[in-house]
């Protein structure tokens, strides 16, 4: 049994991945992707995506994390596959799931299910030019409008050479929306020899516990549920060694995280509003678990300089 925390473009790059893995309960990351479009990108361009590539290609505390690699083009995909893996990425992912209009109008992300000898493709050439020892995952939806191809996509990425498949159990046009259907990860796993991973709609312990008896899958992604409740994943392992159902931390600790997540990117910022703008973005998906998350938002959702954040941080981790 893992818990993946799931790649999400602008949310959980590596200053969020440091914080939520050292909350604990995580056993895996993915990067954000990597745009391969027809060139080899340079080594700073995935050291910017992926600094823990510098670090054993894992968090501060020790959670691995893949590399993910979005593209069209099997050649360059596996040269810069092979890039990664040469600096010393523990994984390769396939992105075959960004339902981003902007990415599926250049041939990216989900827009390649309506193509299953595409993602046949690149899945070989990744899998034939990096080394044995690299494993090459993928992570798809369940189509792009529909699912129909939703098997054919699944067979051709196992065909191709993938070790493990994460899918997300939605169609691109249905994006975010509720319900996800977790009946269909049980028809993929059962279709599949290689791994299936569990994705979408995971906000709740009893959420994690449906779709693994949904789904029956042994591993599951997780990514807004563990953005708007940090330590669900811990909760999720606490459940597993001891059978007993936590509540989320309290607002207090969850403010804590918050402001971590504040500090460091100040310190990477050095200046600009860039700090401001990541509390503000965490601070309103928090407000899913807390209410007092709310109040906290409506505070800064105006402020504009790191000393009146830090400030209202002030105010209210004393209040706490």
């Amino acid at each position: 049994m893992k818990i993946v925390l799931a790649p999400m473009e602008g949310l959980v790059d590596d200053i969020m991945r440091d914080v939520l893995t050292r909350i604990g309960g995580i056993d895996l990351c993915v990067t954000e992707f990597v745009r391969v479009t027809n060139s080899l990108l340079p080594v700073r361009t995935f050291e910017r995506l992926a600094p823990e590539l510098q670090t054993a290609s894992a968090t501060r505390c020790g959670v691995p994390v893949r590399v993910q690699l979005l593209g069209s083009e099997p050649e360059w995909l596996a040269q810069n596959a092979v890039r990664a893996a040469e600096m010393g990425a523990v994984g390769i992912d396939l992105n075959f799931g960004c339902p981003a209009p902007t990415v599926n109008r250049h041939r990216g992300g989900a827009v390649l299910l309506k193509e299953p000898d595409v993602l046949y493709s690149i899945v070989h050439a990744v899998r034939s030019a990096v080394p044995a020892s690299t494993p090459v995952t993928a992570k798809m939806r369940l189509g792009y409008e529909d699912t129909s191809l939703t098997l054919e996509c699944a067979h051709a990425i196992q065909q191709g050479g993938a070790q493990e498949l994460c899918v997300h159990a939605r169609t691109k046009v249905e994006g975010y929306r509720p319900p996800a259907h977790w009946e269909w990860l049980a028809r993929i796993r059962e279709a599949m020899t290689i791994p299936v991973v569990a994705n979408g709609e995971v906000w709740t312990l009893e959420d994690y516990q449906a779709i693994r008896d949904i789904s029956g899958c042994d591993t599951v992604m997780i990514g807004r549920g563990l953005v708007a409740s940090p330590d669900l994943a811990w909760r999720i392992r606490h459940l597993q060694q001891t059978g007993e159902m936590l509540p989320p931390a309290a607002w207090p600790q969850a403010l804590a995280w918050l402001r971590d997540l504040t500090e460091q990117c100040q310190l990477r910022a050095d200046g600009g509003r860039y700090a401001v703008s990541r509390s503000k973005q965490w601070a309103k998906l928090l407000q899913r678990t807390y209410g007092e998350a709310e109040n906290f938002f409506n505070e800064i959702k105006r402020i504009e300089s790191d000393e009146q954040l830090m400030a209202v941080f002030d105010r209210h981790m004393g209040d706490a």
